[in-house]
């Protein structure tokens, strides 16, 4: 009998990496992981022409266009990768009956209050990344109704370029680093997000289906500035990180201030266990040191 085959979009990025890790982990499947250098998501044939090749049954469509500051400046390439893609990968998804897991991110929110944002608070996104992301899971839900869209919060891993990276390498060059204090949040680890997406499609296998928005990162609340405080003493690093007001470190794109995300319904639907960001950044810290 056939594995259940999961096609993999935004194979090289973060999560595309991570979810490459364990797909070993999760055996009872065959997995197809693709990048823009391989199919071009872009062209709608292209893709179809490809995919058309498998019997795929769920596709996590990890491409997106990340650059959040350029993207103020390439609004058409944003939109086009962040709202049109996955419009069109919810249509083929709809007429192949494949079941769809899509990525989106804190940035449909504008950050203003105090309180953990849950699946239904309001959004609204500051950036044209956001607005683009934001869009791009409206239009998977109107088209599927049986998506799931994760949003996710500060990504890291070992993959890539990401924040943590950043600021290892830069403290090893730097006595001091100036990084903002008023933007808090809950950083995510790719390879934590990877295994509950692969454990939530095991539940679906299992018959325990339950479509919808859902929210992950790892538990605990953070500023950036602590972040990259114990990011410098995991790694063992001198570098003394100096606070500052988001209006001292102007961006192109405006961040949301505040934007911990509430995990409560992941948790409770699928029975995970999430990881504090604590814990997981110590992994990622070895494993990236090793």
């Amino acid at each position: 009998m056939k594995k259940p085959i999961i096609l993999v979009t935004g194979s090289e990025g973060q999560l595309g990496n991570a979810l490459k890790r364990h797909a070993d982990r999760f055996s009872d499947f065959d997995f197809l992981f693709i990048d823009k250098n391989d199919v071009d998501l872009t062209d709608e044939t292209d893709f179809i022409d490809f995919a058309n090749e498998y019997q795929v049954k769920f596709l996590i469509n990890c491409a997106a266009y990340t650059a959040v500051d350029l993207a103020e400046k390439e609004r058409e390439i944003a939109q086009i990768v962040n709202a049109d893609v996955p419009f069109m990968l919810a249509r083929y998804c709809k007429q192949r009956n494949i079941r769809l897991i899509h990525i989106s991110t804190d940035y449909i929110f504008d950050g203003a209050g105090n309180s953990p944002l849950t699946e239904s608070s309001r959004t609204n996104p500051l950036s044209v990344y956001g607005s683009t992301k934001l869009e791009g899971e409206r239009r998977v839900l109107e088209a599927l109704s049986d998506a799931y869209v994760i949003r996710t919060s500060w990504v890291y891993s070992i993959f890539g370029k990401n924040f943590l990276k950043t600021m290892v390498n830069l403290g090893k060059q730097r006595e001091e680093l100036q990084v903002v204090f008023d933007q808090v949040g809950s950083p995510t680890c790719a390879g934590d997000l990877a295994e509950a997406i692969l454990t939530i499609i095991q539940c679906i296998e299992a018959g325990e289906d339950f479509p919808g928005i859902y929210n992950y990162s790892n538990e605990g609340v953070i500023s950036w500035y602590d972040f990259a405080v114990e990011i410098m003493k995991k790694a063992n690093l001198s570098c003394k990180i100096i606070p500052i007001r988001t209006s001292e470190y102007p961006t192109a794109a405006t961040r949301p201030v505040f934007s911990v995300l509430d995990k409560a319904k992941i948790k409770t639907v699928f029975g995970l266990t999430i990881s504090h960001w604590s814990t997981s950044l110590e992994k990622t810290i070895k494993e990236l040191q090793s």
